[in-house]
């Protein structure tokens, strides 16, 4: 069976104080999101990330992302190799 998708990124969220739950929120309506979870430990957030190319990857995260205002920082891991 062939992956539909050719990119995929984890990132990873801070957001500013009490704000987790109002991103988390937020990310989950974009179409590029495969899953998130809120976490404990250095990041608040985790999400997953899936487009056509690298390039849909890179304008999905950025332009969407940055849109969220409670965002505080991001740390994007592009996946070289997935198993599903």
């Amino acid at each position: 069976m062939e992956n539909k998708y050719m990119a995929t990124a984890f990132i990873l969220i801070n957001t500013h104080v009490a704000k987790e739950e109002a991103v988390l929120e937020k990310l989950k309506e974009l179409p590029e999101i495969v899953s998130v979870s809120l976490v404990y430990g250095i990041y608040d957030i985790i999400a997953k990330v899936k487009a056509d190319s690298l390039d849909a990857l890179k304008k999905g995260v950025t332009g969407n992302l940055r849109a969220i205002t409670d965002i505080r920082s991001t740390m994007t891991m592009i996946a070289v190799d997935e198993n599903e």
